[in-house]
């Protein structure tokens, strides 16, 4: 296949991708992978808005599961404190700084293996419907869901649900052995006949192979409806877990997969997350060049689990870069559709 065909192929969606054609994109030479992921992200977005979202560890540390990459498994050893369900009111005062500082979604995370129908998943209800009173989009991330808890968090007012992949099928048992990989589809199948919008994408720098790259992506890009938001997090090595020692990811390698993920997923939000407090500013223009269009941002004393560049440098970067964060009433504003 010609080259340039990839780019004449992505004025629609496609749901049928190889994943030879995935690799073959993969595998394109830097310099022209970046540009025609470049181009397709002019046809489908603006290219100089910047999708700004908040992260919020509401219950933080202490999970059951046993994911090698997370610092909040209570089997591990780290520096990460247990934190019990944070109060409501709490939750609201950090999504009304987040707004103020220019985030237009905020994400709320727990430390949990699944969501039980228990007086903690009423509270989250209620932080649902509080942060959405305050004209934010709302998005939690809670573990493995039932279609009911599904659509409980739809009418409290969830706009996504992030579930994360993490890597292929294949590889995904030598990160986790506590779930397996069909559950994390059957999630995100129960948020989607919810209703509410998917997030979902992976992790590199697990030790997996760019085989096993390119089957996580192939794995979104053929779902009957692409996600939202694909996050593409770079391993963020935290100590006292068993990938504490894994090389850093190298930015070659995290610009393949956001050009890789724009060419396939062309209308998706992609997300530089985990990774960023190890990239200069200039290899994070990079990743927007190459089609990355949403961060995680906030300020460094937030309750994050793992370290994140603060909203001022955020914003200085911004500046310096042409950018401007993406306002919830101008996001459906794209030159395509």
């Amino acid at each position: 296949m010609n080259n340039n065909n990839y780019i004449k192929m992505n004025k629609q969606i496609r749901n049928d991708w190889s994943k030879d054609e995935i690799q073959n994109i993969y595998d394109l030479r830097l310099l022209e992978l970046v540009y025609q992921a470049a181009t397709i992200h002019r046809e489908w977005h603006k290219s100089s808005e910047i999708q700004v979202c908040t992260l919020l560890s509401v219950k933080t540390g202490g999970c059951p599961e046993d994911c090698s990459y997370c610092g909040q498994a209570a089997r591990y050893h780290t520096d990460i404190k247990v934190q019990a369900l944070l109060p409501t009111e709490t939750v609201i005062e950090h999504a009304q700084k987040a707004k103020d500082a220019g985030s237009s979604r905020f994400c709320m995370a727990a430390a949990w293996r699944e969501v039980r129908n228990n007086k903690d998943f009423d509270r989250v209800i209620d932080m649902v419907k509080g942060v959405n009173n305050l004209g934010l989009e709302v998005c939690c991330t809670l573990g493995m869901l039932t279609e009911e808890q599904a659509i409980r968090l739809q009418e409290a007012g969830l706009h996504a649900y992030n579930h994360n992949l993490d890597t292929s099928e294949s590889y995904y048992d030598e990160i986790i052995s506590t779930r397996k990989f069909d559950q994390r589809l059957d999630t995100i199948h129960n948020v989607r006949k919810a209703g509410i919008t998917v997030c979902s994408g992976g992790i590199i720098g697990l030790g997996e192979t760019p085989a096993d790259r390119v089957s996580m992506l192939a794995t979104l890009a053929t779902l009957p409806v692409h996600p939202e938001s694909v996050p593409v997090n770079a391993l963020a090595r935290v100590k006292g877990t068993p990938l504490e020692n894994n090389p850093k990811v190298p930015i070659w390698d995290m610009v393949r997969m956001i050009a890789t993920a724009r060419i396939i997923m062309p209308a998706s939000i992609v997300r530089l997350s985990a990774g960023r407090i190890e990239m200069t500013e200039e290899e994070q223009a990079w990743c927007f060049m190459a089609g990355a269009n949403s961060i995680f941002t906030g300020e460094r004393e937030t309750l994050l689990v793992t370290p994140n560049p603060g909203i001022s440098e955020d914003m200085q970067m911004f500046q310096n870069l042409g950018l401007r964060p993406l306002t919830k009433e101008n996001k459906n504003a794209c030159s395509a559709i």
